[in-house]
């Protein structure tokens, strides 16, 4: 998979899995130009989510939803990812 879809998989996995009434995916992997995890293909990226499915979870679980959404590509696509997971109505 080339490294210039990897930001839209993401979101189509994300909505997918959470049905998000928001979801925001950015390739921060610029800004880690030179890090071993860039070097060997996995990228950074940050993702901002709102879903229902976060309503009354803490921050740790709410992860757990993204990681599992995510599975395999957390495994070797994605390096590190900054994870924004928000309830309607929450801020960030």
């Amino acid at each position: 998979m080339s490294a210039n879809r990897r930001p839209a998989l993401i979101r189509a996995r994300l909505l997918e899995a959470l049905a998000p009434c928001e979801v925001e995916v950015q390739d921060d992997s610029h800004l880690h130009a030179g890090h071993i995890g860039a070097r060997q293909g996995g990228g950074h990226y940050s993702a901002r989510i709102v879903a229902e499915q976060f309503r009354g979870l803490g921050q740790l679980a709410r992860h757990r939803l993204v990681y599992a959404a995510l599975d395999e590509m957390m495994k070797g696509s994605i390096h590190a990812l900054a994870i924004t997971a928000l309830a309607p109505g929450e801020e960030a």
